[in-house]
Protein backbone atom coordinates (compact mmCIF):
# COMPACT_ATOMS: atom_id res chain seq x y z
CA UNK A 1 0.00 0.00 0.00
CA UNK A 2 1.09 3.68 -0.57
CA UNK A 3 -0.61 5.69 2.14
CA UNK A 4 0.04 9.15 3.74
CA UNK A 5 -0.85 9.86 7.19
CA UNK A 6 -1.62 13.35 7.96
CA UNK A 7 -2.00 15.59 11.17
CA UNK A 8 -1.75 18.67 12.92
CA UNK A 9 1.39 18.72 15.93
CA UNK A 10 0.52 17.21 18.39
CA UNK A 11 -2.00 14.49 17.22
CA UNK A 12 1.03 11.61 17.80
CA UNK A 13 1.53 11.49 13.99
CA UNK A 14 5.04 10.75 14.04
CA UNK A 15 4.01 7.59 16.94
CA UNK A 16 1.05 6.18 14.21
CA UNK A 17 3.38 6.93 11.52
CA UNK A 18 5.84 4.10 13.00
CA UNK A 19 2.96 1.42 14.36
CA UNK A 20 1.14 1.74 11.16
CA UNK A 21 3.98 1.20 8.83
CA UNK A 22 5.55 -1.92 10.96
CA UNK A 23 1.93 -3.26 11.28
CA UNK A 24 1.39 -3.36 7.91
CA UNK A 25 4.73 -4.36 6.94
CA UNK A 26 5.86 -1.11 4.57
CA UNK A 27 8.37 1.58 4.80
CA UNK A 28 7.89 4.19 6.72
CA UNK A 29 9.03 7.21 4.90
CA UNK A 30 9.60 10.64 7.30
CA UNK A 31 10.71 13.63 5.85
CA UNK A 32 12.64 14.65 9.18
CA UNK A 33 14.81 11.86 8.99
CA UNK A 34 15.27 12.45 5.73
CA UNK A 35 16.54 15.85 5.75
CA UNK A 36 18.62 14.59 8.40
CA UNK A 37 20.48 12.01 6.45
CA UNK A 38 21.08 14.73 4.05
CA UNK A 39 22.43 16.99 6.70
CA UNK A 40 24.65 14.04 7.97
CA UNK A 41 26.16 13.13 4.26
CA UNK A 42 26.00 16.91 3.01
CA UNK A 43 24.01 15.61 0.19
CA UNK A 44 21.04 17.97 -1.97
CA UNK A 45 20.14 20.29 0.81
CA UNK A 46 22.34 23.28 0.08
CA UNK A 47 23.50 26.11 2.69
CA UNK A 48 20.71 27.94 2.84
CA UNK A 49 18.47 24.83 3.37
CA UNK A 50 20.57 23.79 6.22
CA UNK A 51 20.19 27.17 7.71
CA UNK A 52 16.41 26.79 7.57
CA UNK A 53 16.29 23.59 8.90
CA UNK A 54 18.37 24.01 12.09
CA UNK A 55 16.84 27.20 12.87
CA UNK A 56 13.53 25.29 12.73
CA UNK A 57 12.25 26.79 9.61
CA UNK A 58 10.52 24.76 6.96
CA UNK A 59 12.82 23.43 3.97
CA UNK A 60 11.68 25.12 0.43
CA UNK A 61 8.93 23.09 -1.47
CA UNK A 62 11.78 22.51 -4.53
CA UNK A 63 14.31 21.11 -2.34
CA UNK A 64 11.75 19.07 -0.57
CA UNK A 65 10.06 17.39 -3.46
CA UNK A 66 13.73 16.51 -4.71
CA UNK A 67 14.29 14.38 -1.43
CA UNK A 68 10.92 12.47 -1.88
CA UNK A 69 11.54 11.82 -5.05
CA UNK A 70 14.80 10.30 -5.02
CA UNK A 71 13.49 8.36 -1.85
CA UNK A 72 10.89 6.88 -3.50
CA UNK A 73 13.17 5.55 -6.27
CA UNK A 74 14.83 3.41 -3.64
CA UNK A 75 14.15 -0.26 -3.81
CA UNK A 76 12.72 -0.72 0.16
CA UNK A 77 9.38 1.49 -1.09
CA UNK A 78 8.33 -0.98 -4.08
CA UNK A 79 6.30 -2.73 -1.42
CA UNK A 80 4.55 0.36 -0.56
CA UNK A 81 5.14 2.95 1.77
CA UNK A 82 3.85 5.50 4.60
CA UNK A 83 4.52 9.19 3.78
CA UNK A 84 5.16 11.07 6.97
CA UNK A 85 5.78 14.84 6.66
CA UNK A 86 5.29 15.26 3.14
CA UNK A 87 3.46 16.60 1.18
CA UNK A 88 2.86 19.82 3.92
CA UNK A 89 1.77 22.04 1.18
CA UNK A 90 -0.80 21.94 -1.72
CA UNK A 91 2.29 22.59 -4.57
CA UNK A 92 4.09 19.87 -3.28
CA UNK A 93 0.70 17.02 -3.10
CA UNK A 94 0.32 18.16 -6.64
CA UNK A 95 4.00 17.42 -7.28
CA UNK A 96 4.17 14.03 -5.08
CA UNK A 97 0.46 13.15 -7.64
CA UNK A 98 3.30 14.12 -10.70
CA UNK A 99 6.01 11.63 -9.65
CA UNK A 100 3.89 9.00 -8.78
CA UNK A 101 1.83 9.37 -12.00
CA UNK A 102 5.26 9.13 -13.79
CA UNK A 103 5.94 5.15 -12.12
CA UNK A 104 2.22 4.72 -13.02
CA UNK A 105 1.08 4.63 -9.36
CA UNK A 106 -0.88 6.71 -7.07
CA UNK A 107 -1.79 7.17 -3.33
CA UNK A 108 -4.27 4.55 -1.70
CA UNK A 109 -5.21 6.09 0.98
CA UNK A 110 -4.71 9.24 2.91
CA UNK A 111 -5.54 9.69 6.63
CA UNK A 112 -5.74 12.46 8.52
CA UNK A 113 -5.60 12.44 12.45
CA UNK A 114 -8.23 14.93 13.97
CA UNK A 115 -8.31 16.88 17.14
CA UNK A 116 -9.58 19.63 18.70
CA UNK A 117 -6.97 23.00 18.96
CA UNK A 118 -7.74 23.19 22.86
CA UNK A 119 -6.14 19.07 23.26
CA UNK A 120 -3.43 20.01 20.98
CA UNK A 121 -2.09 23.15 23.40
CA UNK A 122 -3.16 21.19 26.55
CA UNK A 123 -0.76 17.82 25.21
CA UNK A 124 2.17 20.42 23.75
CA UNK A 125 2.41 23.71 26.14
CA UNK A 126 2.27 20.83 29.40
CA UNK A 127 5.96 19.23 28.31
CA UNK A 128 8.71 19.74 29.86
CA UNK A 129 12.42 18.48 29.42
CA UNK A 130 15.18 17.62 31.67
CA UNK A 131 18.57 20.10 31.15
CA UNK A 132 20.56 16.84 31.60
CA UNK A 133 21.17 14.19 28.97
CA UNK A 134 19.22 12.17 27.95
CA UNK A 135 16.70 14.51 28.01
CA UNK A 136 13.45 12.89 30.42
CA UNK A 137 10.42 13.96 29.29
CA UNK A 138 7.70 14.81 31.80
CA UNK A 139 4.20 16.46 31.73
CA UNK A 140 2.84 18.88 34.08
CA UNK A 141 -0.08 17.00 33.54
CA UNK A 142 -0.09 13.18 32.27
CA UNK A 143 3.45 12.81 34.09
CA UNK A 144 4.25 15.60 36.44
CA UNK A 145 7.42 14.77 38.33
CA UNK A 146 7.36 13.94 41.94
CA UNK A 147 9.26 17.32 42.95
CA UNK A 148 7.74 20.31 40.52
CA UNK A 149 10.77 21.67 38.27
CA UNK A 150 13.17 18.74 38.83
CA UNK A 151 13.44 15.40 37.23
CA UNK A 152 12.71 12.32 38.72
CA UNK A 153 15.40 10.23 37.47
CA UNK A 154 19.05 12.72 37.53
CA UNK A 155 17.51 16.04 39.60
CA UNK A 156 18.36 18.17 36.88
CA UNK A 157 16.15 21.41 36.60
CA UNK A 158 12.84 21.09 33.91
CA UNK A 159 12.27 23.44 31.37
CA UNK A 160 9.81 23.98 28.21
CA UNK A 161 11.53 24.57 24.82
CA UNK A 162 10.97 27.78 23.38
CA UNK A 163 8.28 25.85 20.44
CA UNK A 164 5.99 24.36 23.06
CA UNK A 165 4.76 27.38 24.50
CA UNK A 166 1.09 28.05 24.17
CA UNK A 167 1.80 30.92 21.81
CA UNK A 168 4.01 29.42 19.68
CA UNK A 169 2.04 26.29 19.60
CA UNK A 170 -1.20 27.94 18.37
CA UNK A 171 1.36 29.75 15.63
CA UNK A 172 1.55 26.44 14.54
CA UNK A 173 -1.69 25.31 14.21
CA UNK A 174 -2.67 28.35 12.09
CA UNK A 175 0.42 27.52 10.09
CA UNK A 176 -0.91 23.62 9.36
CA UNK A 177 -4.49 25.13 8.59
CA UNK A 178 -3.50 27.62 6.33
CA UNK A 179 -0.66 25.31 4.36
CA UNK A 180 -1.32 21.38 5.10
CA UNK A 181 -4.96 21.21 6.20
CA UNK A 182 -5.76 21.93 2.02
CA UNK A 183 -3.87 18.65 1.02
CA UNK A 184 -6.36 16.93 2.46
CA UNK A 185 -9.13 19.09 0.57
CA UNK A 186 -7.10 18.16 -2.26
CA UNK A 187 -7.29 14.53 -1.29
CA UNK A 188 -10.79 13.97 -0.49
CA UNK A 189 -11.66 15.55 -3.65
CA UNK A 190 -9.88 12.40 -5.06
CA UNK A 191 -11.90 10.00 -3.07
CA UNK A 192 -8.62 8.40 -0.72
CA UNK A 193 -8.93 11.04 2.12
CA UNK A 194 -10.42 9.42 5.30
CA UNK A 195 -10.69 11.83 8.94
CA UNK A 196 -9.76 9.99 12.20
CA UNK A 197 -9.97 10.71 15.93
CA UNK A 198 -6.06 10.95 17.34
CA UNK A 199 -7.98 11.18 20.90
CA UNK A 200 -7.45 7.66 23.41
CA UNK A 201 -4.47 5.38 23.76
CA UNK A 202 -2.43 4.62 21.08
CA UNK A 203 -3.45 1.19 19.97
CA UNK A 204 -7.13 3.08 19.59
CA UNK A 205 -5.88 5.59 17.47
CA UNK A 206 -4.10 2.66 15.40
CA UNK A 207 -6.74 0.72 15.10
CA UNK A 208 -9.11 3.29 13.59
CA UNK A 209 -6.67 3.90 11.03
CA UNK A 210 -6.45 -0.09 10.35
CA UNK A 211 -10.14 0.07 10.33
CA UNK A 212 -10.32 3.22 7.78
CA UNK A 213 -7.60 0.91 5.46
CA UNK A 214 -9.65 -2.29 5.69
CA UNK A 215 -7.01 -3.95 7.46
CA UNK A 216 -6.93 -6.37 10.62
CA UNK A 217 -6.80 -4.42 13.75
CA UNK A 218 -3.54 -4.32 16.38
CA UNK A 219 -3.77 -6.44 19.29
CA UNK A 220 -2.19 -5.21 23.03
CA UNK A 221 -2.29 -2.47 25.25
CA UNK A 222 -1.60 1.12 24.40
CA UNK A 223 -0.13 4.14 26.29
CA UNK A 224 -1.60 7.65 26.06
CA UNK A 225 -1.30 9.49 22.35
CA UNK A 226 0.45 12.63 24.13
Amino acid sequence: MRILLLGPPGAGKGTQAVLLAAHLSIRHVSTGDLFREHLDHGTLLGQHDRARLRAGLLVSDEVTIRVIQERLTRADTRGGFLLDGFPRSLAQAKALDGMLAASQSRLDAVLGLEIAEAEVVRRIAGRRLCRNEPAHIFHTEFSPPDVPGLCDICGGELYQRPDDSEATVRQRLEVYGSETAPVLDHYQAQGIATMISALGQVTEVLNRALLALGKDRAGGPGGDDH
